[in-house]
Formats: C-alpha cells, structure tokens, sequence
C-alpha cells in the first residue's frame, strides 16, 4: 500500500544544464548480476583494455555521456555506459514510464575522485498536470573488467538517492489516503512538528489511510521494495487528497520530551510506554530523518538482559534477592573467559549487589545449570520477546535464539545472538513493574481486529517482587544511580554497554520505570549506559 511523508525532496534549481528535454531514468532494479558494459571482444582486444581506476578525464567524459544520454531520453545509450544495462535499462525506462517524467534536465558538479554529483531539473507530467521535481544525486564511474572501458557502477541511487535494490518511482493516485494522525488526547501529530515521528505517521499512514476513511490524492512516491519494513515514501503531491483522522497512543507533551532528549546526541533513540496498557506514549529518534532503531533496530541489550536473565535465575532457583551469589573476576563457560568491567570482583556478595553493580560473572558462573532453551523460554513466555507483535507499524519484536556452549552463556549477559531495540526493552521493564506482558501498541486493536500478541504465562508473584527490588537498588546505590537521582516513588532501573566488534565504545543502554510509565533507550557507540542512555531515559520518566 502506499504511504509516505508529505515533504517534497527539493534540490537546488541550476541554470546551466545538459539537454532539454527527454525522459529520465527510472529505478526498478532489474534481477541478476551486473554484466558489464561491452564485455564482449576477441582476446586480442581483452589483451589490450585498460585496467587500474578510471583517470580524471575517463570520469569526467563517462559522467557528461551518461547525463546527456539520460537527459534525452535514450535509455539504452545511456544503460550502455554502465555496467549494468539490464538493471539500468528498466530503471530509465521505468523513470518515464512509471513516474512519468516527460522531461529532465541534468548538470554534473565537480568530481570528488570517481564520483560526480549532478543536479536534476525534472518535469512531471500526469493527468493534466505538469509539476517540477528538483533533487540532487551523485554518480560513480569504474572501469568494466571485461571491456576495460569506464562506465558508471550502476546503482538505484544514481536515479534518486533514497532508492534502494528493488525500490520503484511512481506517479499516480496514492494507494492510500493521507491521514490526520492525532495523539491520545486529540491534538494533531505533524511530521513538520514531531520530525522523528516521520517514519511512524508513514508507516501508519500506509496502513489504516483507508481505515481512517480519507480519499487519495495523486503523488509521486518511492514503492519500496517487496517484503521491505520501510514504508513508502512521497516525493511529490501533485494533488492533495482528503485526510482521515487516526488516534494513536502517542502522548504529545512526552513525545516532545523524547524528541529533545535524543536530539543532544549524535544516534540515539527512546521508546516510552504504559505498564498496565501497553500504549506507545513516545519513540524518539536521532537523526529524525535516520533509520527507526527505536522500533525496528536489531541491537545486543548488553546488561540490560539481565533483567529477563534474573527471572530465569529466580524462577529456576538459582538466585535470590538476599542470598549469596558469586561474583568473581574472571568466569569460564564454553572455552570462553569472561571478566567483569574493569575486572573487579565483590567477595562475600550477594545476587543484588551483583545486579546492582551488573557483575557479569555472577551470571555467566550459572550458565551449566541452565538448559540451552531455558532463556529463550522466559523471555517468550513471560516477556513475550520474539512473538508477533502487532504495534500497528513495522517492529522488531527482539530475539533470544536458543544457544549452547559460549554462547548461552554470553546471551545470559545480553550478548551472544540476543538483539533487541529500545521498544523490546521498555517492553521489559513494563513487564517487571507489572509482572504482566501487555504487547505495545500505537493503534487501537479494535480498529482493525487485529490481535495483539499475549505471553503464555505471567510472572510469579515471588520472581517478580524480587525484580522490583534489583531495579530498584540499582537506580538508587547502583549503576543506575546517577541518571535516577532526586526520583521519587515506585521506580527502578538497569543499565548495560554491549561491545560490538569493529567499535571503539560499546553501545550505551539503558532501561527502566517510574509508576505507570517505562522507556528504554540505547545511544550506538555511547559508551556506559549509566552515563549516555540514561539522562535520555530518566528525562523521559521525570516528564511522564
């Protein structure tokens, strides 16, 4: 179905351009390899083609052929000078075809190496009606190992930059009705007023546009690939359709807070959501432009996987808020050493200062006793991670595999195959305030009798007294202390850094709750929660 922002991607309008007319290229991504550009010939003439990067001169003369192709509306001459013809055919001839462009103008900047940015100047025609679209893009030019000739590396970006692999531009009446999307208490949700909820107001759009009960307007518009989680996206409106108004959960006042707070970070994102309702209150992320790891990111938890692995150890009788529990140096399990942060050790411990501190050892020392299945059970059927969540927009709803060896033992930690995204987080600590999982949700299951996802069993009164307790310690004396600090009432918290290879900081998370509100937050190369994903968090609570 269709959706899709309302802004138009402008580009600056030039004055000096190639050509005048003709169509332009499209960006359906034809199927198989690339085959090169004139990769035929005799040996000879194999013997003889040029080899090494393309000169200044080959990239500057391939660049000005291929726009002026391009620009007049040959798209197999211009296909021909890139090292995809099949792929690249399509997507020019679907640019007139499809998006219907009956004119585009096309000047290349200055080069930076092999590749040259151009502007576009283009003209849609559809229905009557004649519109411009003006956008910048960028081509790269690579020599043809079979012909030795330099020839654009042919990508669906070259025709518009937010095109991806199997992405097709479109003109036509939008599949889906815009709609007025409006918070729990009435008030209008802008993407111009809340930017980080763009890619939400899209994905809800291109669900229930029609359900709202809008009629649509004509667009042009990116239709995302099959089976893509990204929603559609509108370039241009040509016509402007008539709204229909959808309620969400969302909380206005505490979205702003969300947004401002992830905003003083480079990456960043916060889901906020009500414990005994499961309602989305806020997802905030940063840039606001950016991917929406807030809902559908895939990222290791680091320690705050201890949570749903302190259940375990509770339920299974392995641990105990009060008893004594180890926390050693240095661990083994699997061939693996583990360590705690700094290598420090507490003699004589107990399981809540092991919690509180977020000794890693004190869980890894409990891996034989578990079955390999035992954390991926817990975390499905008490925490509902990895059911199918129906949120009313595309999420990732966490995973917990099954694991053995080395790796069950780093899954007990937040590391190992477990992945999870600011939503499944705050999801788990709704669910260790309530003891119940209540599936999060933007959108009213009524208005489209979808069922929304339910745990097998609910927590034990006992396991999740004692998880209030851990929390609670930890935002008071633990790692979480400083972000809580001056919180008052039913509150509690867990802090975790999961280290990711090819990274100089680990990923900073943070979750936690305060009465009926939880929100988790992760900041990608942060460092330690406590100091980076927690004063996201802990804004958010104050301001619930």
């Amino acid at each position: 179905m269709r959706s899709g922002a309302r802004a138009a991607i402008a580009g600056a309008l030039f004055a000096a351009m190639i050509g005048t007319a003709g169509c332009g290229g499209g960006q359906d991504d034809a199927s198989g390899g690339k085959n090169g550009a004139n990769a035929g010939g005799d040996n000879n003439s194999l013997k003889n083609a040029k080899t090494g990067p393309p000169s200044a001169a080959e990239v500057r003369t391939t660049a000005k052929e291929f726009l002026a192709a391009w620009s007049s509306g040959s798209a197999a001459k211009a296909a021909a000078l890139t090292d995809d013809t099949g792929a690249a055919t399509t997507a020019l001839t679907g640019y007139r075809k499809k998006a219907h462009v009956d004119k585009v103008v096309l000047k290349p900047g200055k080069p930076s190496g092999r590749t040259v940015p151009f502007s576009v100047n283009a003209r849609i025609s559809y229905g009557g009606r004649q519109v411009p679209l003006a956008y910048a893009s960028s081509l790269t030019v690579t020599r043809d190992t079979g012909s030795g000739k330099a020839v654009v590396d042919w990508k669906p970006s070259v025709v518009h930059p937010r095109l991806r692999a199997g992405d097709t531009l479109r003109t036509g009446e939008a599949d889906a009705p815009p709609i007025k999307a409006v918070d729990r208490d009435g008030a209008e949700l802008r993407a111009e007023d809340h930017p980080t909820l763009k890619t939400v107001l899209a994905g809800l759009r291109e669900r229930y546009g029609k359900k709202a009960g809008g009629t649509a307007g004509v667009e042009t518009w990116i239709a995302r690939a099959k089976g893509s989680k990204s929603p559609d996206e509108t370039l241009k409106v040509l016509s402007k359709g008539t709204p229909g108004t959808l309620r969400t959960t969302i909380d206005a006042g505490l979205q702003r807070t969300a947004e401002r707070a992830v905003s003083k970070r480079a990456k960043a994102s916060v889901v906020a959501v009500k414990p005994s309702t499961g309602e989305i209150l806020a997802v905030a992320n940063s840039p606001a432009n950016g991917f929406n790891a807030a809902l559908q990111g895939s990222y290791a938890p680091g320690s705050t996987m201890k949570v749903i692995t302190s259940a375990t150890l509770i339920d299974k009788g392995l641990a105990a808020y009060g008893k004594a529990h180890p926390c050693p140096k240095y661990s083994s399990y699997g061939g693996w050493k583990f360590q705690n942060d700094d290598k420090f050790e507490i003699k004589g411990g107990t399981f809540e200062q092991s919690f509180a501190r977020s000794c890693n050892t004190a869980f890894i020392s409990q891996a034989a006793k578990l079955k390999d299945d035992d954390l991926t059970k817990e975390a499905r059927d008490v925490f509902g991670i990895g059911l199918n969540w129906q949120t009313g927009v595309p999420s990732f709803d966490g995973a917990v595999p099954v694991q053995s060896a080395a790796s069950k033992a780093a899954s007990l930690i937040g590391q190992g195959g477990v992945r999870m995204n600011p939503l499944n987080m705050a999801s788990v600590s709704a669910t260790a305030s309530t003891g119940v999982f209540r599936q999060p949700y933007l959108v009213a299951p009524s208005l489209d009798d979808r069922t929304l996802a339910k745990a097998s069993r609910t927590m034990k009164p006992g396991t999740r007294e004692q998880l209030r307790k851990l929390m609670h310690l930890t935002a008071t004396s633990g790692t979480a202390a400083e972000a809580m600090s001056g919180m008052s009432g039913d509150f509690g918290a867990k802090t975790g850094s999961a280290e990711v290879d090819g990274q100089k900081q680990p990923n900073g998370w943070f979750t936690a709750y305060r009465g009926d509100l939880a929100a988790a937050g992760v900041v990608p190369e942060g460092g330690h929660g406590g100091d980076t994903a927690g004063p996201i968090v802990a804004s958010v609570l104050r301001a619930g």
